[in-house]
């Protein structure tokens, strides 16, 4: 199953998120102000834990 977006580290350089990304860049907006948690429950059956890679 896909692990929660929380706890998901796609690099140790995400620091540099912050710095390069502007606090006000509409796409920062948007991530903050959307909930897209639904996507998991959409692709919840997509992927299988037992059955080759995970997501």
């Amino acid at each position: 199953m896909i692990s929660n977006h929380q706890s998901l580290s796609l690099s140790p350089f995400m620091a540099i998120y912050d710095i390069v990304v502007p606090k006000y860049n509409m796409l920062r907006q948007i991530n903050e102000l959307v909930d897209f948690s639904f996507v998991l429950v959409e692709l919840q059956n997509k992927y299988c834990l037992d059955n080759g890679r995970n997501a």
